[in-house]
């Protein structure tokens, strides 16, 4: 009974083997059956790279407009292209429209030149354009008032109105 059980574990374990030797074959003929796709050839042409010109508002400052690329090239079929853009309108335009900054809090009035300043850093830059990294502006610092002392908050008074008539 013994043999027997060994014998149909063997036979067990030899099928197992062939099925593993077909699987293996089969999954070798499948990729040897794939084609390579060839890659696709990178056309490398003569032609340079697109220079943009600064945004050109249709109307106006802002909003949309224009702006034309051009490119060098013996072998370009396409040297100009025009393409829309866009200005936005809250920009300051002082440092040219397609440069946004962030800035700081104005500083102290200058005596000297009654001037306060502040200086801001590039914060964003639209299409390559050419920033400076950090600007400055200025303005009158307008009228120079002494600051008057705080009067008493309304808080405090309803308080002492209060104690007033716990105490009557």
């Amino acid at each position: 009974m013994q043999a027997q059980q060994y014998q149909q574990q063997r036979q067990k374990f030899a099928a197992a083997f062939l099925a593993f030797i077909f699987i293996l074959a089969a999954v070798d003929t499948a990729e040897a059956g794939k084609k390579e796709k060839p890659e696709k050839k990178v056309k490398k042409s003569d032609c340079g790279e697109w220079q943009w010109s600064v945004c050109v508002p249709t109307s106006g400052d802002c909003g949309l407009g224009t702006r034309e690329g051009t490119r060098t090239g013996a072998g370009c079929k396409q040297t100009m292209k025009t393409q829309r853009c866009k200005i936005p309108c809250n920009w300051k335009k002082q440092f040219g429209a397609e440069c946004k900054y962030q800035f700081q809090a104005w500083g102290e009035c200058d005596l000297n030149t009654a001037l306060k300043t502040r200086t801001g850093s590039l914060k964003r830059a639209l299409h390559n354009a050419e920033c400076q990294k950090t600007v400055t502006i200025s303005k009158p610092c307008g009228k120079l008032t002494k600051p008057k002392p705080q009067a008493e908050s309304k808080k405090k008074k309803k308080e002492g109105k209060k104690q007033e008539k716990m105490l009557d």
